[in-house]
């Protein structure tokens, strides 16, 4: 174990850090072990991930000094926020700032850090084609880890800037899959019109970090975008219908009404859509799906993750 490089995950018990450690893990021929940054080492995940051989430490994003400690000796990390836990923007660019200092402290090799796009490129504050949010933003959550891309690249650390996608996974847990309507047809609303979404399963982020660290320096220094299928609304309509034995109708809405739905980050993913919608050659473009999967050739397309995830998305 001692011979091999340890790669630091933050986040190891959430959904993209734990499709990392496991991916290492679960590969015996592995040149990497894991170190499981978490911080409640008794949780349930945690003792999962020991017992898959993980080496487990509590940290804590919130604390440079605990990411000090548990980034010594490490060849690369995975850095990676949390914005659906407390909805700052700001806090992200804390986070991020915390994770680089305490990786450019301690001489990590390689640092993945998961990030998405800075909206406010592509459409300016001043733009009114969607609204501002929170005084400053466009998509609050993509925006916030664009920026903070440059934390990274001024401190001069080896990194990877690896875009990610909408999570499919968000059928199952974010209340993002079929509902039933008046009639008991179940009924796959978004606000995607007629163009294609990047998505990709969670697990599958962490699979494709790991073909990163894998290739070695190829990436450092560049930014790479990940997605496992570029679907339409209604094609992904249609697979649910054949996934679950029954017809799903797509409901095509606006960005508009989808931010009145009044539920926390509705206005934040309602702008996310739009983003998608309106750059939608752009956004899939970076998101290559011949180049994901040859950093992950087992990467799951959208049909093969609801045969194996169907069950789990409830039917409300």
């Amino acid at each position: 174990m001692s011979q091999k490089k340890i790669i630091a995950v933050v986040g190891a018990t959430g959904a993209q850090g734990g499709g990392l450690a496991r991916a290492i893990l679960q590969d015996t021929n592995s040149e990497f072990s894991v170190r499981a940054l978490t911080r409640d080492a008794n949780s349930d995940k945690a003792k999962q991930l020991a017992a898959l051989g993980a080496e487990v430490v509590e940290a804590d994003v919130e604390d440079k000094a605990s990411l000090e400690r548990a980034f010594q000796g490490v060849y690369g990390v995975y850095c990676v926020t949390f914005f659906w836990e407390h909805f700052s923007p700001e806090k992200e660019m804390a986070h991020a700032r915390a994770m680089a200092e305490a990786a450019k402290s301690t001489g990590v090799k390689h640092v993945i850090w998961s990030t998405l796009e800075d909206t406010r490129k592509w459409v300016p504050l001043d733009d009114d084609r969607m609204p501002t949010l929170m005084g400053k933003y466009k998509v609050p959550h993509f925006d916030a880890k664009g920026e903070a891309d440059h934390i990274f690249k001024e401190l001069g650390l080896p990194v990877t800037c690896m875009l990610t996608s909408f999570y499919w996974d968000n059928l199952i847990y974010f209340g993002m899959g079929p509902k039933k309507d008046e009639d008991g047809n179940p009924v796959f609303t978004l606000p995607a019109g007629d163009k294609k979404l990047a998505g990709i399963a969670a697990d599958d982020i962490g699979a494709c970090a790991y073909g990163i660290f894998k290739r070695g320096d190829e990436f450092i220094g560049k930014t790479v975008g990940i997605a496992g299928d570029h679907k339409t609304g209604k094609e992904m309509a249609d697979s649910l219908s054949k996934a679950l034995g029954q017809k799903v109708k797509y409901n095509a809405i606006s960005p508009e009404v989808y931010r009145g739905f009044g539920f926390p980050g509705a206005e934040d993913l309602g702008n996310m859509f739009q983003f998608y919608h309106d750059f939608e050659e752009y956004f899939c473009g970076a998101r290559d799906l011949g180049f994901s999967r040859s950093l992950s050739p087992s990467l799951k397309n959208f049909d093969s993750w609801l045969a194996e995830n169907k069950d789990q998305i409830p039917l409300e």
